[in-house]
């Protein structure tokens, strides 16, 4: 009788402290749901009277009322299509030769462990590697190429460590298959190990993508300007970007540029809705066929 006591005394006291960890998460997620919305709530209300077709299709100005953000959603598109390119491929390229071809070596958990610890150094870092790499170094000056370069090297760590986790998540036996059916090395990674692959990395791309989008450090040691008027015509061109412009607008003291600042935050909020919405179609499209 004690026994059982005891028992049911040990299960009351699990189960109280399981219903104060559940409180305690649910109060975590409740609080962090509340904040975002007071945040994406006071933006849309302070900036939704400037958001129209003016402000997308006009350049920057010292007047709020004929500001717009045409040249900066150029320029964040530019910066994009070079960075989305160049960081997926060495990402996920890096990612195979690691856990496929690299020897289970000390030097490879050495380059293994300082790309996990990229991952964490600040942005302004990789925006003076840029500096004195592509714009000095390589002499490709303030131009969109050197931006996405240098913001290709500031996702890079984060892909690189997503895509190997997505790797390794890939039964052997998968392999074993691939292999008895005369497929070489290659040919399984090819057809079997990156289309099982693609949710995995594509959930880590989508979150570097994303910090990309909103950086604005890099940017800015590099050159990037603040008030353009025109768009970029080539990789070689002068640019600005979405963060750079809404961080400039909000460093006015005219009360109407917040308000301005606050529409162009819209804009790039509706970006990165766009550009991962596509990104979770096409994961979830690979989910359901591996």
């Amino acid at each position: 009788m004690k026994l059982v006591q005891k028992n049911n005394k040990r299960i009351n006291n699990r189960l109280m402290l399981n219903n104060v960890f559940k409180g305690f998460f649910f109060l975590a997620t409740f609080f962090g749901i509340v904040v975002l919305a007071i945040l994406v709530i006071r933006i849309v209300s302070q900036g939704a009277s400037y958001l129209d077709w003016d402000f997308l299709s006009n350049y920057a100005s010292r007047k709020p009322e004929d500001a717009g953000i045409k040249a900066a959603i150029y320029g964040t598109i530019w910066i994009m299509s070079i960075v989305a390119p160049v960081s997926l491929i060495l990402g996920v390229g890096t990612a195979i030769y690691l856990e496929e071809y690299a020897p289970d070596n000390k030097f490879t958990h050495f380059i293994e462990l300082n790309i996990s610890n990229l991952s964490g150094v600040p942005s302004i870092v990789f925006g003076l590697l840029g500096l004195t790499v592509f714009v000095r170094l390589v002499e490709m000056g303030r131009s969109v190429l050197a931006g996405g370069l240098t913001m290709s090297l500031m996702i890079l760590p984060v892909i690189v460590v997503s895509s190997q986790e997505a790797i390794r998540a890939i039964p052997k036996e998968q392999y074993e298959a691939s292999y008895a059916m005369g497929a070489t090395k290659w040919q399984t990674i090819r057809t079997v190990v990156l289309p099982a692959a693609v949710p995995g990395i594509l959930t880590g791309s989508i979150l570097a993508l994303s910090r990309a989008v909103g950086e604005t450090a890099p940017l800015l040691m590099i050159g990037a300007m603040t008030f353009i008027a025109y768009v970029p015509e080539s990789i070689w061109s002068g640019f600005t970007a979405m963060p750079i412009q809404i961080f400039n607008w909000a460093g006015r003291p005219q009360e109407e540029f917040q308000a301005v600042a606050a529409a162009g935050s819209i804009v790039l909020m509706l970006m990165l809705v766009i550009m991962n919405s596509l990104a979770i179609y096409i994961r979830n499209k690979f989910s359901k066929r591996y």
